[in-house]
């Protein structure tokens, strides 16, 4: 959350604009900053290291052999991203998403997994082409990787073509390499209740965008996108202080528990190691996340009023188009 204020810079000042009226703008403006600031002392900054969790990892043992060219494995994964790949926010190392896709792995398989780590907190998009410059200095790539990216790309007010292009350009490299790649799209940022609205919405409707984006070009690179935005923000807004740690911005164990048993069935299906049957066709956006945008909140409200259909298209429409226009600067952004 480090970036927020930046975010609303750029977002909130083409939002508010759209309204019309200048002390209007100003004073949603000044508004959002003030939520940004709020939600920023109550986040923090979470500076504290994951636990170390790489090894092998054999069917049913949760704890890791020591990996050293001696010991054997049968397929090696990756793990790329920020820090809820990195794993912050989670007390033990058996915590870990990339310890929890490990395990579930091996159980599916039946094979021995080593698992590498090369995700960073407060990584963006932009720092993904470096951490996979040091996968191919360390050594050949994986057999599998897992990206999870996106969090950090909105807050930092990042374009959100650009961010999916440097997404796109990293799954393009690892594939190129043989590995398998499997991306967890940008979260639900609306579900940080830490953040007030309707701050919230901004940045809820700026990462539905960028997951969107950042589907198309995992696909088109040649991976498979999981939409964890749409597949986990039920749970997370039903139980909060289940699924959040104590700084409730990143996943507690329970939420990379849930992240994890959603990644590994896409992840040993691409591998040809999948036996759970026909996995189900995977929504860019569901509609349980469309029912909690404002633009859909109003909708029904506009209904409840009594209002006629034209009217309430009108008014929606306007909204989407308008008032939640989001800027996007790729076209001159340097890459």
């Amino acid at each position: 959350m480090a970036s927020v204020r930046r975010l609303v810079k750029a977002s909130v000042a083409t939002a508010v604009a759209g309204s019309g009226g200048g002390a209007l703008s100003w004073f949603g403006y000044n508004y959002l900053m003030s939520q940004a600031g709020a939600a920023r002392g109550v986040i923090g900054r979470n500076v504290a290291k994951p636990p170390e969790a790489d090894g092998v990892y054999a069917p049913g043992e949760t704890t890791p052999e020591r990996w050293w060219r001696e010991v054997p494995f049968d397929l090696h994964l990756m793990i790329f991203g920020d820090s809820s790949a990195a794993g912050v926010g989670a007390l033990d190392a058996a915590e870990v998403p990339g310890v929890r896709i490990a395990i579930l792995l091996a159980e599916e398989t039946g094979k021995r997994i080593r698992l590498s780590t090369k995700a960073i907190g407060g990584a963006t998009s932009r720092g993904l082409s470096g951490q996979v410059d040091a996968m191919f200095v360390a050594g050949p790539p994986p057999d599998a990787a897992v990206i999870l990216i996106g969090a950090n790309d909105v807050t930092a007010k990042n374009a959100i073509h650009a961010s999916a292009r440097r997404l796109g350009d990293a799954v393009e490299r690892l594939r190129a390499g043989g590995a398998v790649v499997v991306v967890g799209t940008c979260p639900d940022l609306g579900v940080v209740t830490a953040i007030p609205q309707p701050l919230r919405s901004v940045v809820r409707e700026w990462g539905r965008r960028l997951a969107a984006a950042q589907s198309t070009a995992t696909r088109t690179a040649g991976g498979h996108p999981v939409p964890l935005a749409d597949l986990l923000a039920k749970e997370f807004l039903a139980s909060p202080d289940t699924m959040f740690s104590a700084d409730r911005f990143h996943p507690s164990a329970a939420g990379y528990e849930l992240a994890a048993r959603q990644i590994v069935p896409v992840l040993a299906s691409a591998l040809g190691e999948w036996r759970g049957g026909p996995l189900p066709v995977l929504p860019d956006v569901s509609a349980a996340a469309q029912a909690r945008t404002f633009a859909a909140r109003l909708a029904r409200m506009l209904t409840h009023l009594g209002l006629t259909a034209s009217i309430r298209e009108t008014a929606v429409h306007s909204l989407d188009h308008r008032a939640m226009r989001l800027p996007d600067r790729s076209a001159g952004e340097a890459t």
